[in-house]
Formats: structure tokens, sequence, C-alpha cells
């Protein structure tokens, strides 16, 4: 098992971006690698999306559960079905000066026949970048937005 970690700061209040990153069915509008996610279920502060990712040139599926912590500014996620052996983590997020401190820290797994350590250290890299990308894309889509008028959207693409 593999553990990568991402974070970023993004210049917008707290609230914005947690709203953001609780919108997942936003993210293929601005996030390249994103090809389609759909809510699939939706229980209060929990809900199981289904992923549909490109790393690579390669689809990636799976279908998660999300815990959503609003008290805490905490998502804690896991892969219940897809491509990956074991896919888990956290997304937390604070308030510090001038806006948001955000981190992901996912737990991996995928086994791959004859997969050694270079192509271990190799999906390790592609999974850093995925995470890094998803947060600069939620980043560029909050401070391109942030002075712009009432109802324009900005689409950018950090992935």
């Amino acid at each position: 098992m593999a553990q990568v970690a991402a974070t970023a700061f993004i210049r917008a209040p707290l609230d914005r971006v947690y709203a953001l990153a609780k919108d997942v069915e936003a993210f293929p509008s601005f996030m390249p690698d994103v090809e389609s996610i759909r809510v699939q279920q939706r229980d209060g502060s929990r809900t199981v999306t289904e992923w549909v990712g490109v790393v690579q040139g390669r689809r990636v599926r799976w279908v998660e559960d999300d815990d959503w912590d609003d008290a805490r500014h905490v998502c804690t996620f896991r892969q219940r079905e897809g491509d990956f052996t074991r896919y888990e983590g956290t997304w937390t997020f604070a308030a510090v000066d001038q806006g948001t401190e955000t981190a992901l820290v996912v737990d991996f797994e995928l086994e791959l026949p004859l997969a050694g350590a270079l192509l271990s250290n190799l999906l390790k890299v592609l999974v850093r970048k995925n995470l890094e990308g998803m947060l600069g894309a939620m980043r560029a889509r909050l401070e391109g937005t942030a002075e712009a008028p009432a109802g324009a959207r900005h689409k950018s693409g950090g992935r």
C-alpha cells in the first residue's frame, strides 16, 4: 500500500472552498482528468459517488463513500468498488490568513501483475500529480472567480 498527499493554499474563504469540494458533480466542468462523477446516493452528510477519471490516457473507475463532517470541514472517503484494490483517505480544509489551506491524503493499492518497484513508484507519482491537479483546478476556479461579477462563470483546468 502507498500513501500520497497534496496541499494547496487557496485565496478564498473556507466556506466557498468547502462548498466547491462538496459539489463533486461540477468537477468535470473544470478538472480535465475527471471525465464524469455521478452521485448515486445522498443521505445527510454521506454521499455515494461514481467516478470516471483519466490517468495517462486510461480510464479509471470507482465508486466511493464520502462522509462530510461539516463542523470540522473534513471529508473521509473510501472506495467501495472499482479499479483500485484499495483507495481511501481524508480531505481537510482550514481557514488561514487570507484564505484556506486544503490537504488531500490518499492511501491506495492497485494490484498489477508483475508490478515491480519502478511501476509502484510511477503510480505514486501519477496519483500525487492527480491530487495536485485537482487542488490546482479548485484554486484556479475559486481565485479566478473571486473578483468576477455575480453570475459570471470561469472555466479553467489545473490537471
